[in-house]
């Protein structure tokens, strides 16, 4: 169909042809990359001009994706968390440069007496939030995808004792999601409030978001209004996706999205939940790796984004320099082949198709 939303209704609307053409970039993706569904969502000048679903939310019954259907969003959920860390660093509660072990470390020795292996009490709060902790990447050493019977603290502890760093911290760049495993931890710690609870409290209802919550593990876990993700590689009920809480658990629509980083795009002091200062901050690169500061991927054309993959989802969340904020969530994985890439260059191409946006 080519109804859009209500929320197209405003200035600017994309005309019938141009929701046609949209539609027929999403198709055309969908038929590429043997993707089941899609979800699409892009505000402009902090406004939602658009959302739409596109497939299939559910294969086995042939339930169509709505914009209201929840997705997993993977490491999408890192910006989500790297933002309540601002606000805590803006609450005088936490700061960069704290450290994060040790006696005089946020956590302190909550997760192992000292003497820590090498570099552990080196650790700063920054050096998690940049992936340059030292080590615990994202191969298939991955703290975060071994020993699925422990909890958080356990998991911690264990990567303490037994998970040698690397390098020095602050020195190289290693994605890691186990890093943001800990910043978690940390917000917990300084607010005494469950990591989920304070981000949907202090974070998600300051952005008018009220449904995106942490997925369950399972099929039988799947929440309300949440869709069925597509296999073809590895089981995507498999996972541990619960304990990703802080680095790749949130589900949320496109839309949740999209308003989010209208929160915290830098165009709209009004608009936006942390200051000035900590959005430039937060979205400066490290020398460490030009293309990422603290919890969004950065380029020169000063557009910041993150895109998220795990076993039966691709997600992307983008804020332009150009003043717009989109999402787009995918229920399948390509075994092989970059479908985070592909699925950005789709929006782009999406987006462009409205030529008044000026994309």
């Amino acid at each position: 169909s080519l109804a859009a939303s209500p929320a197209a209704a405003a200035d600017g609307a994309p005309a019938p042809q141009e929701l046609g053409a949209m539609e027929g970039v999403a198709s055309t993706f969908i038929k590429a990359h043997g993707v089941p569904g899609l979800s699409v969502a892009v505000a402009r000048n902090g406004q939602l001009v658009y959302e739409q679903g596109f497939g299939l939310a559910d294969h086995a019954t042939a339930e169509k994706v709505l914009p209201s259907h929840l997705f997993r969003i993977a490491s999408v959920s890192k910006p989500i968390t790297s933002v309540a860390v601002f606000q805590l660093i803006e609450q005088g509660k936490l700061a960069l440069d704290d450290r994060v072990f040790g006696g005089d470390g946020i956590l302190r020795n909550d997760f192992g007496k000292p003497p820590y292996r090498q570099y552990v009490e080196d650790i700063r709060l920054q050096h998690l939030l940049t992936h340059t902790g030292g080590g615990w990447q994202n191969d298939g050493a991955d703290p975060m995808f071994r020993n699925p019977g422990m909890n958080h603290h356990e998991l911690i502890a264990w990567a303490l004792a037994n998970a040698q760093l690397s390098h020095p911290p602050g020195s190289q760049f290693a994605y890691s999601n186990f890093g943001y495993c800990i910043v978690g931890r940390i917000i917990e710690k300084v607010t005494g409030q469950p990591y989920e609870r304070h981000i949907r409290e202090a974070v998600l209802r300051r952005c008018g978001i009220f449904d995106m919550r942490i997925a369950g593990d399972t099929l039988a876990e799947r929440a309300a209004k949440e869709v069925v993700y597509g296999t073809g590689g590895p089981d995507p009920y498999n996972m541990k996706v619960r304990r990703m809480d802080s680095h790749g658990g949130w589900l949320a629509t496109a839309a949740d999205l999209a308003r989010f980083a209208t929160h915290v795009d830098g165009f709209s002091e009004e608009r936006d939940i942390l200051k000035p200062a900590s959005i430039r901050e937060m979205t400066t690169a490290t020398s460490a790796n030009a293309g990422y500061a603290k919890g969004w991927a950065v380029n020169r054309a000063l557009n910041w984004w993150h895109v998220g993959s795990l076993p039966g989802t691709t997600s992307i969340m983008v804020r332009t320099a150009s003043g717009f904020c989109w999402a787009a969530l995918a229920n399948s994985r390509e075994a092989s082949g970059d479908t985070g890439g592909a699925l950005d260059r789709m929006m782009w191409d999406l987006v462009r198709q409205v030529k008044s946006w000026k994309a």
